[in-house]
């Protein structure tokens, strides 16, 4: 019952997010033209959990680095990557394609999570909510080390600077 509320809300999500931007004010996905980088938090099943630096390539590509940890009574680390390629951008909008790596570690001594290495692929859009200050959500289809595939939404926030 749970995967089919993934499956069937990653099907139906596309349609409400056209809605709610105006196609007029969207192109094709032209390059920067210049190096653009955001640093920021990222909540991901398929990138990880931490906190996040992303580099905006000349081109229409996009590569992301998320790192997290925490030590209590046991070590709960997180590293991941992402590759995003723009499809469609607005003045204050984008929508892309998204691919995602990750390596997950909880314990002390031994790894407790049954499925530690992540990969995911699917889709996402940025909103800018302030001058430099954007908001991104993804929906991947991931897939975990143990065997099970899942699609997951992934969130961040990020502040852009050149």
């Amino acid at each position: 019952m749970k995967n089919k509320f993934w499956t069937v809300l990653f099907i139906i999500a596309p349609v409400f997010l056209n809605a709610q931007v105006s196609s007029s004010g969207l192109s094709n996905a032209d390059s920067f033209g210049k190096t653009v980088y955001g640093l920021g938090l990222s909540a991901g099943w398929a990138s990880g959990l931490g906190i996040s630096f992303r580099e905006h390539l000349p081109t229409k590509a996009s590569l992301e680095a998320i790192f997290g940890i925490i030590k209590t009574d046991k070590l709960l680390m997180s590293i991941g990557g992402e590759f995003q390629y723009d499809l469609v951008r607005g003045p204050k909008s984008r929508f892309f394609g998204v691919s995602a790596l990750s390596y997950q570690y909880s314990g002390s001594g031994s790894n407790e999570i049954s499925g530690p290495f992540r990969f995911g692929v699917g889709a996402g859009g940025e909103f800018q909510i302030q001058n430099s200050f954007y908001v991104t959500a993804e929906g991947l289809f991931t897939f975990f080390s143990d065997g099970r595939v899942i699609p997951l939404p992934q969130l961040s926030m990020h502040y852009y600077f050149n």
